[in-house]
């Protein structure tokens, strides 16, 4: 008898997915600084097995100049195979690629051929800006019931920012998610906990806060995000505000346990006002409320004056400055970007109240400019990353947000892209055959791996 079945990258559990076949392909966005040419999403080959290994071998340039694109994501993924989902037959297919800037959304199809995508849909800004009243999209992501997008605040660059939805099958913008958003104003990333019917937030800023690059003015003065935010999913209304204190600046990317059956999760923050000190948070429930408290704190690295950009020079020291974490799909190793100091750090975070350090990855950097072992000299430092769903490969980019690069490396970052593996024993080490460099001009920001990655995927099952 006929049949529909799953798409065969979606997984009932993060278990699993483990077990799922290696990538051999990873898209990533690709940003002119020029303003003078249009943005790019770029494909890399990841077989080692390949001719091509450590290439780009496709491109899609998109359509207008000056979109900045940013956290893009898949239409579809595991999270289709949920109990209450309404779409379990649609298929990871296309990528939903958002313009920061230009609060554009472009549609990306990654059939018949993945090494050369195209574009087949674009979402203009005035079709946002009027069904959502939202602006300048951030973050995507598979939801079991629409695509979510996060955008920063509204057209006019001020607040509120939240989260509109698109269709699964015509891409349409649906409209805001939120019914009820309480004392929420600002607005960055988002996590769902399926099992617990909840939805976190957290907060950067709204546009007019971060488009013209960093205020200092701000950011002592504690204006930027400090807060997370606990929503619940089902009736779309703001539960509570977890507020980590004035002095933790920019509360940014969160990672949510794997394991639906777990109710807690991990999120960055830039910066500490009280010593430029980095840190990680715990967010995790305690009966009917949820609480917060720092797990992990990363300090900042003394420096002479001259190693550092006009910014820091009266500071004496480079920030660590956590721009992006990625938790494995076995809820173990925590992957944490300091893209000041160039570093990417693991943490064992099987006990989640007690982290502990056991690796450690030295590229770039704002004064420490470590080398590619296969490379040489590079400028910048890890900034997104991304996990294979096994585990063993950690793929990872160097550039931020196109003028708050300059404010930290004002002598220009030379985009690239590379690549560590874990070994049997868990030793974590630079591959050094692999090294992505972009053209003058041009920067890597998001990578999604092919068939899904630690970050991509929702899962219902344990």
């Amino acid at each position: 008898m006929a049949s529909w079945t799953p798409d065969p990258t979606f997984y009932p559990s993060p278990r699993m997915a483990m077990s799922a076949p290696a990538e051999k392909l990873g898209y990533v966005a690709i940003l002119d600084t020029t303003g003078v040419r249009p943005d790019a999403l770029g494909v890399v080959d990841l077989d080692p097995s390949s001719a091509t290994y450590s290439k780009l071998v496709g491109r899609v340039d998109m359509p207008n100049v000056g979109d900045e694109l940013h956290h893009f994501g898949w239409n579809a993924c595991s999270s289709a195979l949920c109990p209450n989902a309404p779409h379990p037959h649609v298929e990871r297919r296309y990528l939903i690629v958002p313009g920061i800037r230009s609060s554009r959304l472009h549609i990306v199809d990654t059939k018949p051929d993945p090494r050369q995508p195209r574009i087949v849909k674009v979402i203009e800004p005035e079709t946002v800006f009027q069904r959502s009243g939202y602006s300048r999209l951030h973050t995507v992501h598979c939801g079991p019931d629409g695509i979510y997008v996060s955008a920063l605040g509204a057209a006019d660059g001020g607040g509120p920012g939240g989260i509109l939805v698109l269709d699964h099958d015509s891409f349409e913008v649906l409209g805001r998610w939120e019914l009820d958003r309480g004392s929420q104003n600002l607005a960055y990333d988002f996590a769902w906990h399926l099992g617990q019917d909840i939805q976190i937030t957290s907060e950067w800023g709204t546009p007019d806060m971060i488009e013209d690059g960093l205020v200092p003015e701000l950011l002592l003065g504690g204006k930027y995000g400090h807060c997370l935010h606990v929503w619940d999913l089902r009736r779309r209304r703001h539960l509570q505000a977890l507020d980590l204190g004035a002095e933790q600046q920019m509360v940014l990317e969160l990672r949510q346990a794997r394991d639906p059956a777990k109710a807690y999760g991990f999120v960055g923050v830039v910066v500490s006002l009280a010593d430029l000190s980095a840190s990680i948070w715990l967010w995790h429930r305690e009966g009917d409320q949820w609480q917060v408290r720092k797990v992990i704190e990363i300090p900042a690295e003394p420096a002479e004056p001259d190693q550092l950009p006009p910014l820091l020079k009266g500071f004496k020291a480079v920030p660590p400055l956590v721009t992006d974490i990625n938790l494995s799909l076995d809820d173990r190793d925590l992957y944490v970007s300091c893209w000041g100091t160039g570093e990417l750090r693991r943490y064992d975070v099987s006990n989640p109240f007690e982290p502990r350090l056991t690796g450690s990855i030295r590229i770039g950097g704002i004064a420490a400019r470590a080398p590619h072992p296969g490379a040489g000299p590079v400028n910048g430092g890890p900034q997104m990353v991304e996990v294979s769903r096994d585990g063993r490969r950690i793929y990872f980019t160097n550039s931020l947000y196109r003028v708050w690069d300059g404010q930290f490396y004002p002598d220009g970052i030379r985009g690239w892209m590379v690549k560590a593996e874990v070994d049997d024993a868990g030793e974590m080490r630079l591959d050094p055959d692999f090294f992505v460099p972009f053209d003058d001009g041009y920067r890597p920001h998001q990578i999604r791996l092919e068939g899904g990655d630690c970050s991509s995927d929702t899962f219902c099952y344990p």
